[in-house]
């Protein structure tokens, strides 16, 4: 078998980094915050000693708001579109994401994005392209959607941290949300997701839209049966759906992950040392990280014992 490939948001987690760590336990000699770049070692760290996988890539956001997203849905994220344009990210998180790639870069982990596609996006193409078995580690709900037990693909859920994630597959998604996980795109537009600016189906909370998915299959299934007078809706919830036909019509288009990222070739081979140990120590100095990066380095050296 494959040594596991761990797919990491990186995203999800340094921004959790930055908000679990206050700025002032974790600053560089020159006084300016590296709590979103120490936390977010220490993750990769703990990840590396309990899960031991031999293959890594952390994928990054070069589009957080894609426009054919929005072309289909004026509403996707708006809420976090700064006033000036851009994404509304903390003053003192955006300077330490280039120092967290130099980190990793020294270290030998591969990091990749693409043109036009989140984060998430990079990570379902990844999750479908390269060999079994995968850990996608994440925070965020919508990568529910990629577990898949025939290619042994898994979501290690990270919402309330690292040290407490939940291995999920595909029995664990049925269990939290009722649907197979197949299917939670279509459940999590129904239900709508307000940190994602997806405004759902109003009166549909979590239980009818999954009620919803499993007699019907999909949100096209929902469509189809509203047109017909015998598929046994209740006058209520058929009117709810039937006013909200134009956002049904595109939201699972938004809500799933693309799958089909052009992406190049990469390198996954998590190093057992560090690629370029100078520049490392360089950066570890520079930045007053040498403990959080000799805790990863430890980690990737002895994860094999």
């Amino acid at each position: 078998m494959p040594a596991p490939l761990m797919l990491v948001d990186a995203p999800s987690l340094y921004f959790r980094a930055y908000f679990g760590i206050p700025e002032s336990a974790a600053v560089g000699p020159d006084g300016q915050p590296v709590n979103a770049v120490r936390g977010f070692l220490d993750m990769l760290a703990s990840l590396v000693r309990t899960r031991r996988p031999g293959r890594m890539v952390c994928a990054m956001d070069h589009d957080w708001r894609p426009q054919w997203r929005v072309a289909l849905l004026p509403s996707y994220k708006a809420h976090r579109v700064a006033p000036e344009g851009g994404e509304v990210v903390p003053d003192t998180l955006g300077p330490q994401v280039p120092v967290m790639l130099d980190v990793l870069d020294a270290l030998g982990v591969t990091t990749v994005g693409a043109t036009g596609y989140e984060a998430d996006d990079v990570l379902g193409t990844l999750s479908v392209t390269q060999p079994g078995p995968v850990e996608v580690v994440s925070g965020d709900r919508d990568l529910f959607q990629l577990v898949d037990d025939a290619r042994r693909v898994r979501l290690l859920y990270v919402g309330r941290g690292v040290a407490k994630l939940a291995d999920c597959d595909d029995a664990a998604v049925q269990a939290r949300y009722g649907v197979p996980a197949a299917r939670y795109a279509d459940f999590a537009a129904l239900r709508g997701d307000p940190s994602d600016g997806l405004p759902g189906v109003p009166g549909v909370g979590e239980k009818t839209a999954a009620r919803l998915v499993d007699r019907y299959g999909d949100i096209a299934g929902v469509l189809a049966a509203l047109d017909d007078p015998a598929a046994g809706f209740a006058p209520g919830l058929r009117a709810k759906l039937s006013a909200a036909r134009e956002y049904l019509a595109v939201a699972p288009t938004v809500v799933r992950v693309a799958l089909d990222v052009p992406l190049p070739a990469l390198p996954t081979d998590l190093p057992a040392a560090p690629a370029d140990p100078d520049r490392l120590l360089d950066l570890a100095e520079r930045w007053n990280l040498a403990g959080a990066v000799r805790r990863l380095v430890d980690a990737l050296a002895h994860r094999a014992d």
